[in-house]
């Protein structure tokens, strides 16, 4: 068994910290606040953070949406994809953790009682909370330091840099997507070439895939597509999608589909894409209900394999991202369009919510 240590670590930070604060339901943006640096209790440890990433799932928590006020109490710090370098730790934390070492944060915290958990599924425990999104903690990564129970640490094992351990979290998305409908020799078509789409494509290169395919309406994201290993891009603005993908693929249609665009009119239309026998996984989160055309001859005939992702195996995926980023085999930095300093994130969220940053990365 391994060692449990009593409360350890460097004893030389602050007292007070800055930090990102939702403070209100419904509150519009955040505080940037001066509070306390918190303690690590019984199983947790203090992490001083390096970078944090923005994920477009952040909106809902900066506009204020139905979905945060779902999900959310308040007072909470944001950010869910962080890297940072564990500075003490409290009560019955093994030695692995020890001070100096560098973790990201397996986001979905698993109660580890449940069905799910109790079948090597906890990264879609039923009673999950979340880090980052005010469901079950405060704490987030948009601080100078925080708070992470040690078991939803992911220790990093290589010398891979923060800002590519940062990526991590939606590169574990992409890659279970990827791993759960198997690229190798295969015909793919990535929809939505954002963070995730982009990810996607870099990895179902590595993984041997065939001609990739990448859709989207910017021709922006497409250059950064063809950047990731795409061989054909599609501007379904100018272009008409269906045409292409047939030209493209013999006539046979794409025998593997990954929907990263969550855009509903897309998701509706993309199964006549597919040829007999393919699969599609759906990553991107529509806001409006779902229905396929004809279904019986684009869905039923057609014998499909229809798989959905959320999260990352817990930590299968986190071992196999960070192998691939150590190795060099995805250009991930590419993906990282702006770095601002926490205190500036007003900007990055304006970049955000006009569409034109990809992958915005902050810094305390």
């Amino acid at each position: 068994a391994p060692n449990m240590a009593a409360p350890s670590g460097n004893l030389d930070f602050p007292s007070k910290m800055q930090a990102l604060v939702k403070e209100a339901k419904g509150q519009q943006s955040y505080v940037y606040k001066q509070v306390d640096v918190p303690e690590p209790g019984p199983g947790e440890l203090l992490v001083k953070v390096s970078r944090v990433g923005i994920c477009g799932s952040d909106i809902h928590f900066y506009k204020w949406t139905s979905v945060a006020d779902m999900m959310s109490s308040v007072p909470f710090t944001p950010g869910h994809e962080m890297v940072g370098e564990i500075v003490s730790r409290g009560e019955g934390v093994s030695d692995e953790f020890a001070p100096g070492n560098r973790v990201c944060v397996e986001n979905h915290f698993y109660c580890g009682k449940c069905y799910q958990c109790t079948n090597d599924q906890r990264h879609i425990c039923q009673n999950m909370l979340q880090f980052g999104h005010g469901l079950g903690t405060p704490h987030g990564g948009c601080s100078e330091y925080t708070i992470l129970p040690a078991k939803y640490a992911y220790l990093l094992t290589t010398d891979i840099s923060d800002d590519e351990a940062v990526l991590l979290e939606p590169f574990g998305v992409a890659h279970q997507a990827v791993e759960e409908i198997g690229v190798e020799r295969e015909t793919v078509l990535v929809q939505g070439c954002g963070p995730i789409g982009l990810l996607a494509i870099g990895i179902a290169r590595a993984l041997g895939a065939g001609k990739i395919l990448a859709v989207d309406i910017f021709d922006e994201k497409l250059e950064k597509a063809k950047k990731m290993g795409a061989d054909v891009t599609i501007n379904s603005k100018s272009e008409i999608l269906k045409e292409k993908v047939f030209m493209a693929t013999e006539g046979n249609g794409v025998g593997r589909l990954i929907e990263a665009s969550g855009f509903t009119p897309a998701i509706n239309s993309c199964f006549e894409l597919l040829r007999k026998g393919g699969s599609i996984v759906l990553i991107g989160l529509p806001k409006t209900p779902i229905h396929i055309e004809e279904p019986v001859k684009n869905l039923i005939w057609k014998s499909l394999t229809l798989k959905t992702v959320h999260g990352r195996k817990i930590f299968h995926t986190w071992r196999e991202s960070e192998n691939m980023m150590a190795k060099k085999q995805v250009p991930v930095l590419d993906i990282i369009s702006n770095s601002f300093a926490i205190k500036e994130f007003e900007q990055a969220f304006d970049l955000l919510l006009c569409g034109k940053g990809c992958k915005i990365v902050l810094r305390p």
